[in-house]
């Protein structure tokens, strides 16, 4: 049996790139989204992966522990839902 692959682009895929308040100062924040994934880079340096639950909200899955106000943020501009 063979699989096939959900190539389907997901609503709103794409790079985004915005201001974030981080450790006490306002940094440079870039999202990719693919599918139901979100690669962020958050002042160069700091990198995380965010999966997007069917519910809406966002389980971090790898990279710098991001606390969960950032995670929020990133919610709501990537993704435009309300916190």
């Amino acid at each position: 049996m063979i699989e096939s692959k959900d190539t389907t682009p997901a609503e709103k895929d794409g790079k985004y790139q915005f201001e974030i308040h981080y450790s006490g100062r306002d940094v440079n924040c870039r999202v990719e989204k693919e599918q139901q994934t979100l690669h962020v880079i958050i002042d160069e340096n700091l990198s995380a992966e965010l999966k997007i639950n069917n519910d809406g909200t966002l389980t971090q899955i790898s990279g710098a522990q991001l606390p969960d106000s950032s995670i929020d943020f990133i919610k709501k501009k990537v993704l435009g839902l309300k916190v």
